[in-house]
């Protein structure tokens, strides 16, 4: 049996006396910590964009090893966010939530005494695993501290609003740190602290589905994504070699296992009759795209501004700002739209103000003009405030309250895997035009474009299925 989201929304209440063991939750400090440690988490994923011809250098990283450096939080991402939203519904919302932020603050600190560009890799997909645990039972902690529509509505836009300013303030404090390993030393402590605080600050809850955890499905599902992400970033280097296959194949295959075993299992790490609902669908749909288009061309925008146009990371980072910042502003008051358009047109209208904003920038790197980026930076702020609003509330939604941090985790999996594929993506075509990178780079952006065209489509599109 799965629930509409009017079922959940009916459920919630009844699933928050379940679910708490003894005290009460505390709603404000469940959003404030929640979304400190989302941003902090976000502000690590960010931080290489404005870093990386530095990083690169110091780490003597070749430029066909460089996609390594942004794929390396999101290859953790992806392989964990599902599997860390389950593991937070069977045991515990406070306690993944404190280990993932602790294990983020240690990773991260350990970036900083990086010394290759391999380690280097290896501390960025642990610092994806920790935010995953942390950023799956997020959204868990938020709905069991807001048990109403309207609370949740509020909370899911704050919540939204501190993804995208995470983004915003990760390459200003990446730019204005003399050098690029305190910035990971600053991340690491301020992850360190929010931990602490959250053994305070929180109360614990769990699903009342019992039963025990589907380690079956973890065990599958887990390594399926790092095999599927890393052949799409070694992809980028030629897809036709035989790793790049050999890991496809291996992808495929364990998630043929993942399937049959989540048909099997008493308590699936997700329930996969979820896919006939559009509201769960528009949510994995979105956050997919969300990854392949939004995500993947502001990845490895801020490279292009400083090689070719020779901008600093401080001018890389502001110019970027009017994005994230615009979009951080759209989030906090995207809740004002509830009740007049609904969450799947909300994300459509998102999705088509990127590709207008992409669209607009089109000519910008080859004119060698700052100024034509505006624009078209603006629009898409917008765009992306409206997703980073949307998607969060329609994770959470879409399925059974007892299933929010496991809702929240499909969204984000999806996200982050086409991030990934995105960023692969989008460096493959900038790089291999023969009309030099300001011609590579158009391409990247009209192919954004599209894909963000695609989703709106797809999105608008969805039907519920019986």
């Amino acid at each position: 049996m799965t629930a509409t989201p009017a079922t959940a929304a009916q459920a919630q209440a009844a699933t928050a006396r379940a679910a708490r063991p003894g005290s009460p939750p505390r709603p404000g400090a469940t959003l404030a910590l929640t979304s400190a440690a989302t941003a902090v988490a976000l502000m690590t994923y960010t931080a290489p964009i404005v870093t990386l011809p530095a990083t690169a250098a110091a780490l003597h990283t070749p430029l066909s090893a460089q996609a390594w450096l942004l794929n390396g939080t999101p290859l953790g991402l992806a392989a964990l966010l599902l599997v860390a939203g389950s593991l937070a519904d069977d045991y515990g919302r406070r306690r993944i939530f404190v280990w993932g932020t602790l294990s983020l603050g240690i990773t991260t600190a350990l970036s900083a005494l990086a010394t290759d560009t391999w380690l280097f890799t290896l501390t960025r997909i642990a610092q994806g695993a920790a935010s995953a645990a942390l950023l799956a039972s997020s959204l868990g902690l938020i709905v069991h501290a807001f048990p109403t529509a309207a609370g949740r509505l509020k909370a899911t836009g704050v919540w939204g609003a501190f993804v995208t300013g995470g983004i915003a303030v990760g390459p200003l404090l990446a730019a204005g740190i003399p050098h690029w390993r305190a910035v990971y030393g600053v991340l690491g402590a301020a992850a360190l602290v929010i931990a602490l605080l959250g053994t305070r600050g929180l109360t614990e809850s769990k699903s009342p589905r019992g039963g025990r955890p589907d380690f079956a499905g973890a065990a599958t599902f887990g390594p399926a994504l790092v095999s599927l992400v890393a052949a799409l970033t070694l992809g980028r280097d030629g897809w036709l070699r035989a790793p790049v296959w050999l890991l496809l194949g291996a992808g495929v295959v364990l998630l043929a296992g993942f399937v049959l075993v989540e048909r099997r299992s008493a308590t699936p790490m997700i329930d996969l009759s979820l896919l006939r609902h559009r509201g769960f669908l528009a949510s994995s749909v979105g956050g997919l795209f969300t990854g392949l288009a939004v995500i993947g061309l502001f990845s490895f925008l801020p490279a292009v501004l400083q090689r070719v146009l020779g901008m600093s990371a401080m001018q890389t980072a502001l110019l970027t700002l009017l994005w994230a910042g615009l979009a951080f502003a759209v989030a906090l008051q995207a809740r004002r739209l509830a009740g007049r358009v609904p969450t799947r047109v909300q994300l459509a209208i998102g999705f088509a103000l990127h590709a207008v904003g992409v669209v607009t920038m089109l000519g910008a790197v080859d004119a060698g003009s700052t100024a034509r980026f505006v624009p078209g930076m603006l629009i898409a702020g917008v765009g992306s405030g409206l997703l980073n609003a949307a998607l969060p509330l329609l994770a959470v939604e879409s399925v059974p309250a007892a299933r929010a941090a496991m809702g929240s985790g499909a969204q984000q999996t999806l996200r982050y895997i086409g991030s990934c594929a995105g960023v692969s993506l989008t460096i493959a075509v900038a790089t291999s035009s023969s009309g030099g990178p300001a011609h590579g780079t158009d391409i990247a952006m009209v192919v954004s474009a599209v894909l963000a065209l695609v989703a709106a489509v797809a999105v608008l599109g969805l039907r519920e299925r019986s």
